[in-house]
């Protein structure tokens, strides 16, 4: 089968963390001005892009696509299906380490098939927040190369980042002239996310005024970061999709800033897929939150070792569960008023049974 080589705008997205919500932040811009072709949900893997070959047409004027690249010659195939003249590259991280040779650097090999794959003199576009990104193998990529960031210097850069009640307003610098933005979603990852769409689209010629109207329609995909309002001025964050330790960092960062004035719970299932890093990572997390959150909750076997990270570290309210009525039969008793609490965890943790709890129980009148 030859590759499906396009002479519209082709976007692939992978990365660690954040590919289905930069993916959907790219095509709510480009959906203003174009018929776009955009992979559904998180159908990321080979099988996926074979299908999507098929079903992209002479109609549509932009493809937006997610590439999962947690196997063996996944790049290779996906690029062979569909070879995309645009590249994002999210972030490097320990997302399914254990399938991805337990390395950073060999997390970094596997998302650098990307590079090699796609159009040869296509546009790159990478995080210069992330730092194991320096690690992508870019170095004999014959194209055009673009960064996005927040705090270090790059070609589209976020300043004066603020947290609204319905979401983010930041400012970004395009042609020497300050434009500002509002992204409907919270979270300074969710502001780089925005960036790789602002990028695309302003590099398309989208105007600002297109792109604005395109992040303002942006939803965040189910799972991903939703705030959820409970009563008595209480709020649940669902962000159960999935989890790995620099994924639980960033969303507990974002919980303090959304709830400055409340206790702050982090329910957080076991990571998975984190090979011979399991132990440590989970650790690393429980050590994290030890100094950010009034109560850890901690789920699941691997979980446990949260719960060791955080009492190592001094923190005082820590508990562990391995069954799940447990957990909720705890959180009905010590869920009071002005409380916000974060639920997360690895997707086959089904932590969103916990989020179906809490709704069911503390939201609406008592």
């Amino acid at each position: 089968m030859k590759p499906l080589v396009l002479n519209i705008p082709t976007i692939a997205v992978t990365g660690s963390a954040g590919k289905t919500t930069t993916k959907e932040m790219i095509a709510s811009v480009l959906q203003v001005k174009w018929n776009t072709f955009k992979s559904k949900k998180t159908r990321n893997q080979r099988y996926h892009t074979r299908l999507h070959a098929k079903q992209i047409k002479p109609r549509h004027q932009a493809v937006v696509l997610e590439f999962g690249l947690g196997r063996k010659n996944a790049g290779k195939i996906h690029c062979r299906y569909i070879q995309p003249n645009i590249g994002v590259i999210t972030n490097v991280g320990s997302a399914h380490f254990g399938m991805l040779g337990n390395s950073i650097k060999s997390t970094a090999e596997y998302k650098s098939a990307l590079i090699r794959y796609m159009k040869p003199n296509g546009i790159l576009l990478i995080n210069r927040d992330d730092k194991n990104s320096e690690l992508l193998q870019t170095k004999n990529f014959k194209g055009e190369i673009i960064t996005v960031g927040i705090n270090n210097k790059a070609d589209y850069q976020a300043e004066d980042v603020k947290y609204l009640d319905k979401g983010m307003s930041f400012k970004v610098k395009l042609d020497d002239k300050i434009k500002k933005f509002f992204l409907p979603a919270f979270g300074l990852y969710n502001v780089v996310n925005a960036l790789f769409a602002i990028a695309i689209s302003y590099r398309l010629k989208f105007k600002p005024s297109e792109i604005r109207a395109g992040l303002k329609k942006y939803r965040a995909p189910n799972c991903r970061f939703n705030l959820i309002k409970l009563r008595d001025q209480s709020f649940l964050i669902d962000d159960t999709y999935n989890s790995n330790p620099e994924a639980v960092k960033a969303a507990v960062d974002t919980l303090l800033k959304l709830g400055k004035e409340k206790k702050k719970i982090a329910v957080l299932g076991s990571m998975l897929e984190l090979g011979r890093y399991s132990s440590k990572g989970h650790e690393e997390v429980g050590k994290y939150l030890s100094k950010k959150v009034d109560v850890i909750c901690s789920f699941g076997k691997r979980a446990e070792y949260i719960k060791t990270g955080a009492v190592n570290e001094g923190h005082k309210k820590v508990v562990h569960f391995n069954n799940r009525k447990d957990l909720h039969r705890w959180l009905k008793k010590n869920i009071g008023p002005s409380t916000i609490i974060l639920v997360k965890g690895s997707n086959r943790m089904r932590m969103r049974e916990t989020v179906n709890y809490l709704k069911n129980n503390f939201q609406g009148s008592r």
